[in-house]
């Protein structure tokens, strides 16, 4: 792939954002970047712009979140006709050969696909993101197991945007991220139209970063409000999606069962909620 973009978003993580960025062209010449800046405060994209001046940064709405951030700076990099997109979390640092492991491993392959990268916390040295196998296929079509890296490429159903490469002939045939989403789960649902259109996503050898996971607090009833909003309600194992997104991705993975697939992580609420109540009689 001569011609590589990579695109990320951003929101008040100056120092993250610079450190993802170094570890980026330390190690690849001739990438053309696209970060959306989406409304920080705390001049992330005046810092970017003075330490790499040829990284195109656009301005976001302030409201765009993950999915959103990564849709329009997606979007303006699939105008640019690239050989391969680089998707790159910007709280996400890669180790030295990261982007030779991605491209090595696309190249091995008899046929275009999309290449994940895995990456481990950088205390613990745990898997932290990459890519995912789905259980089984009467099971909701996001319970999943991680797939390890090994010391040789290995097949997965769908993987985390942390780390991701897309050949232009995936990009083109799929398209953008699903505008319907907000936050959470554009890239899982990706890589699951990936799979349906017939075109594989393989895990490459090796970490290729560090990325500390997300924190998890613990379960709170009276923010049951947030199921309405972006980011949804994160509780200690799950993650609660707005109620229309999680209907959407269930409706268009899930199969004849998607209406019990859709409905069955609110049970936990409703019958705490339900108990709640009860007890307050």
């Amino acid at each position: 792939m001569e011609r590589l973009a990579a695109i990320l978003t951003c929101y008040n993580r100056k120092a993250q954002t610079l450190a993802c960025l170094e570890a980026l062209f330390s190690q690849v010449e001739g990438v053309t970047v696209y970060l959306v800046d989406d409304g920080s405060t705390d001049g992330t994209g005046e810092a970017v712009e003075a330490a790499y001046p040829t990284v195109r940064v656009i301005e976001g709405t302030g409201n765009l979140f993950w999915n959103g951030g990564m849709r329009l700076g997606f979007g303006m990099a699939l105008a640019g006709d690239y050989d391969g997109y680089l998707w790159l979390n910007d709280d996400t640092v890669l180790y030295s050969g990261a982007i030779a492991s991605l491209l090595t491993t696309a190249e091995s392959l008899p046929t275009p696909a999309i290449i994940t990268g895995s990456t481990q916390d950088p205390r613990s040295r745990l898997f932290t993101y990459g890519g995912m196998r789905q259980l089984h296929p009467l099971f909701p079509p996001f319970k999943v197991r991680p797939v390890i890296p090994g010391d040789r490429p290995q097949r997965c159903d769908l993987m985390c945007g942390n780390i991701v490469l897309i050949p232009r002939a995936i990009a083109h045939h799929l398209g953008n991220l699903d505008p319907h989403l907000t936050h959470y789960a554009g890239d899982w649902d990706y890589g699951l139209r990936a799979k349906q259109a017939g075109f594989p996503i393989w895990v490459a050898p090796g970490y290729q970063g560090s990325c500390a996971a997300n924190p998890r607090p613990t379960p709170n009833l009276a923010q049951v409000e947030k199921l309405s909003q972006p980011k949804g309600m994160m509780l200690a194992d799950v993650t609660l999606h707005p109620w229309q997104e999680w209907k959407l991705l269930m409706r268009r993975h899930g199969g004849w069962l998607w209406p019990v697939f859709w409905l069955l992580p609110y049970r936990r609420i409703a019958l705490q909620l339900l108990w709640q109540q009860l007890r307050g009689n």
